[in-house]
């Protein structure tokens, strides 16, 4: 090749370093480009996540109303309940509202909101709010409605397999409930809400746990059914007259034996550790005569001796538990059941009381009728009423309302052997039937009344309580006064049946007793009484309170009056009253000037 010409070098040289230039700006150009593209990658990542997170806000705040007006319908339907709508009309509009409350608060972009904190918690509250009523309402309330209505009976039977199903779910979300609310973050409407579903979901957590056992899934359980007459008056309701034994095997209840108060042996004390200071307010005969069992105010004391006598006198079946219920709260759970007719007697929720506690003397009066005819009526009365509850037979809203009252009276007790079962009736206030030991809830001030002259008078009495509390110089004083008076004439008393009279002074008089038991803490400064009324066995501390005990003898159109003042140092909480349940309701004045 022929030597390269200078002109040919130059030109060589100048497309060289032409090239050299030319390299870097097309790289710049090039990384421009690549930064560009970059940008609007980016920038349509940011768009997408806004939208989604916009999307995903927008379905959160869809399924927030969707949660908020299911929630708003099962409370409409729960206030028509409450304000006496017909159950059957509101059911379905709980089980859906709750269904959609439900429904909405399990979608998985709810469950992640929960994380977002302070909001979280509110979305985590509803939601939980919401499964509890769900579960309530669906898994279990509305397929025992629909039971009520198949005509088929075995309520409790058919709906055991649904409690058991629904008592874990119920135990776990009661537990979150409880977590949730102790957050600071809920909201007026949230926390309102969650509170209130909070407090059923806890009671009623324990008792679906537990409810399964006490109707026999795991094995029979055995209860005694106590009927007080009070007519008969006694601290707790009356004697205890009757008695029904009652078996739960998987739910079916059945009536397995009954027996009145001839079918026990009088005067021969049982065997049962009685303590002394019930032995010292309560006489000699207590212990010996089944009627007289409800003397001392502690429900768990006297279903032991109601179970002692039944075990000796009756047949040694064990005794699972021991329920009382008197004919006062029978009379409201007819207005449940409707009427019942027996031996061509018809009973409902306006005559029962009058029916058993008075007429049913002037038709048989036990002295005279061999066959105790009355006794007869008292068991086909139970029978009647066991077989409308124990085949669904009966108004819920209506019986939870009879129930509810007569547990406030103290018309329904309960005991049982069960530990866990035990503890929650202990925390359940008159049904317990059990004073408090100690005044931090309550300062409970118990007035009982009994009668001593095996007579049914009470059907006519009449009571009334004032009790008033008041605070000085660290100094805490009860005075508390009792009236009781015979509202019926010398005339009319003599008219009675004679199983109505006093067995030993007929309508002379009748020997009537009251105990004022005083709060723990407190000791007797001052007794006073009129009316020929006296105290008697002084000096005396049964269930770990100070007891002052007056007696009289209450004669046709009389009355007598009692007072008792105690004082105490130390912390009471607000005053409360228990007292007998009296066929006449007790009047009671409480005034407490500390609280």
């Amino acid at each position: 090749m022929p030597p390269e010409t200078r002109r040919a070098a130059r030109e060589a040289a100048e497309r060289a370093a032409a090239g050299r230039s030319a390299a870097p700006d097309d790289h710049d150009d090039s990384d421009e480009t690549q930064r560009t593209s970059r940008g609007r990658i980016v920038g349509r990542v940011i768009l997408i996540v806004v939208v989604l997170l916009l999307a995903l806000a927008v379905w959160l705040v869809i399924k927030v109303v969707i949660a908020k007006n299911g929630l708003e319908s099962a409370q409409e339907a729960v206030t028509s309940i409450q304000d006496g709508g017909n159950v059957s009309d509101a059911i379905p509009k709980l089980s859906s509202g709750a269904a959609d409350a439900a429904g909405a608060a399990a979608d998985p972009v709810w469950r992640m909101a929960e994380l977002i904190p302070g909001a979280g918690d509110n979305l985590r509250g509803v939601r939980l709010a919401a499964e509890t009523l769900d579960v309530f309402a669906n898994d279990v309330g509305a397929p025992v409605f629909k039971m009520q209505d198949d005509g088929q009976g075995k309520i409790l039977a058919r709906a055991l397999p649904l409690i058991e199903a629904a008592a874990p779910e119920i135990s776990k979300l009661s537990s979150e409930l409880k977590g949730v609310a102790a957050s600071d973050a809920l909201i007026g409407p949230v926390r309102s809400g969650v509170d209130q579903v909070a407090e059923v979901a806890g009671a009623a957590g324990p008792m679906f746990t537990l409810l399964p056992k006490l109707l026999g899934a795991e094995e029979k359980q055995n209860y005694l059914l106590v009927f007080q007459n009070n007519a008969e008056a006694l601290p707790l309701g009356g004697s205890s007259a009757s008695q029904t034994l009652i078996t739960a095997d998987k739910g079916d209840l059945e009536i397995a034996g009954q027996a009145s108060s001839a079918s026990f042996v009088e005067g021969e004390t049982v065997d049962l550790d009685i303590s002394e200071s019930a032995k010292a307010l309560y006489g000699s005969r207590y212990g010996s005569y089944i009627n007289l069992a409800p003397s001392q105010p502690d429900w768990p004391g006297v279903a032991e001796m109601v179970k002692a006598f039944w075990n000796r006198d009756i047949d040694d079946t064990h005794i699972d538990g021991v329920i009382s219920v008197d004919p006062i709260a029978l009379q409201r759970m007819l207005l449940a059941t409707g009427p019942i007719e027996v031996d061509g007697k018809t009973l409902d929720n306006k005559n029962a009381v009058k029916t058993l506690l008075s007429d049913v003397y002037r038709w048989w009066d036990p002295y005279t009728d061999p066959d105790l005819k009355s006794d007869a009526f008292f068991a086909g009365v139970a029978s009647a009423v066991f077989d409308k509850i124990a085949g669904g037979d009966f108004n819920i809203k209506d019986m939870a309302w009879a129930v509810g009252e007569s547990i406030d009276a103290g018309s329904i007790l309960a005991w049982s052997e069960d530990t866990d079962t035990q503890k929650i009736i202990a925390g359940s206030g008159r049904l317990s039937g059990i004073l408090p030991t100690d005044n931090s809830a309550e300062t409970v001030n118990g007035v009982f009344f009994r009668n001593v002259s095996a007579s049914k008078i009470d059907y006519y009495t009449k009571t009334a309580v004032e009790s008033t509390m008041s605070c000085a110089d660290g100094v805490t004083t009860l005075t508390t006064t009792a009236t009781v008076s015979l509202d019926i004439s010398q005339a009319d008393a003599e008219d009675l049946p004679r199983y109505v009279q006093s067995r030993s002074q007929r309508a002379a008089y009748f020997g009537t007793q009251v105990y004022m038991y005083a709060p723990p803490g407190m000791e007797l400064a001052s007794a006073e009484t009129t009316g020929g009324a006296s105290a008697f066995r002084t000096g005396n501390v049964d269930l770990g309170r100070v007891v002052e005990p007056f007696q009289a003898r209450l004669r046709p159109d009389g009355s007598f009056s009692v007072t008792a003042t105690f004082t105490g140092t130390g912390d009471f909480g607000p005053l409360a009253l228990w007292t007998t349940p009296m066929i006449n309701e007790t009047k009671t004045t409480v005034t407490d000037t500390c609280h």
